[in-house]
């Protein structure tokens, strides 16, 4: 049983993964690099292929909590995120190239467990490594808006081409935790994208107004939102929008204004919430609704919020305070406005609210 083969050849094991590893090593590592965690997880994995298939839960969450704390480790002691992957990568590649020159047969069960533990460890990980890196971006003194710009962009490429690699070489599968990991990472720098294309349009003042029909706007979002809306375990509903609807506006700054709002629902309403999104007329107006189940606006309200500066703004809420800034701008330029009604205890609702297009005439 591999677990057995595991236990028999730990040692030839980690050495190979030792060797793996030095030839990946630069010259600026130190000496520091924490060594439990790739000899742990190799032990969390033997644990759990030696378990039960109902027990095998908590040897799974003991897996990405020490994955966890490596990824972290490994960031605070220099080593870069791709050492991250390639360090759990060379566990893989040790126990196979092992396996398979003393032909010891791996069934697809094994296989499956010892792929699912890889993965969430890889995920985990790379995920912690993250974090601190950038609670470290933030802690730096008088961090300007285009810093933070590029500094997201480089970590979200970064994540999505080493999980790339991960998924690429057949180390752990595309349904998984990487496979999820990588799928957030794209949708980040989509979001990110949009709203940095806003922002430079509003600061050069290219926007302009034309007919823009709110179906279709509409239909593109809860596609893409539907996603992002598994991922927190949150429901999503878009209310049909009458055919003839349309708004005096700039298309993109739009798009952008209603999908930071979504994007923000989704991501602090509560997991088990719902988020509605409803287009309606409303005179001459054109009234978007955004209603969220976040609990309530934090102190100071809306305007509190708008008015901190990135660098005064936590990572984990960076969307809130960009997203809702950048929003507001896109909407007023469109002479149009952004409002919030706090529902506390349940959550609130955004509403852009725009000048509504001339019905055309009937052909």
């Amino acid at each position: 049983m591999l677990h057995e083969f595991l236990v028999a050849n730990r040692k030839e094991i980690l050495e190979r993964v030792a060797r793996r590893i030095g030839a990946h090593r630069v010259a600026t590592q130190t000496a520091t690099e924490p060594a439990q965690g790739l000899p742990l997880f190799l032990d969390q994995v033997i644990d759990v292929l030696r378990a039960t298939k109902h027990d095998r839960e908590d040897g799974h969450h003991e897996v990405s909590a020490s994955a966890t704390r490596h990824g972290g480790d490994l960031q605070r002691t220099g080593m870069t995120v791709a050492q991250v992957v390639q360090g759990y990568g060379s566990i893989c590649q040790s126990v196979t190239e092992l396996a398979d020159a003393s032909d010891v047969s791996i069934t697809a069960e094994e296989f499956q467990v010892f792929n699912g533990c890889l993965d969430q460890a890889i995920a985990h990980a790379v995920t912690e490594y993250e974090v601190q890196r950038d609670r470290e971006f933030d802690n730096g003194p008088g961090q300007t808006k285009l810093a933070y710009y590029v500094h997201e962009v480089r970590n979200i490429l970064m994540s999505s081409i080493l999980t790339f690699d991960a998924l690429a070489r057949g180390s752990v599968g595309i349904h998984g935790s990487t496979g999820a990991l990588l799928g957030r990472s794209l949708r980040r720098m989509r979001a990110l994208t949009d709203r940095t294309l806003t922002d430079v349009r509003l600061e050069a003042g290219a926007q302009k107004s034309e007919r823009v029909p709110i179906g279709p706007l509409m239909e593109e979002l809860e596609i893409i939102g539907t996603i992002e809306a598994d991922e927190h375990k949150v429901s999503l509903s878009v209310d049909p929008v009458a055919p003839d609807m349309s708004v005096l506006a700039d298309a993109q700054i739009l798009a952008s204004a209603v999908a930071n709002l979504v994007q923000n629902a989704l991501k602090f309403s509560r997991p088990g919430g719902h988020v509605r999104v409803k287009a309606y007329a409303a005179g001459d107006r054109a009234l978007i609704d955004v209603a969220d189940e976040c609990g309530g606006l934090p102190p100071g309200g809306l305007d509190n919020q708008l008015r901190r500066p990135v660098d005064a703004i936590p990572a984990e809420k960076r969307g809130l305070g960009l997203g809702l800034g950048i929003s507001l701008r896109g909407v007023r330029s469109m002479g149009g406005d952004l409002r919030v009604r706090d529902r506390p205890g349940t959550g609130c609702t955004f509403t852009i609210d725009l000048p509504r297009a001339p019905l055309l005439p009937a052909s």
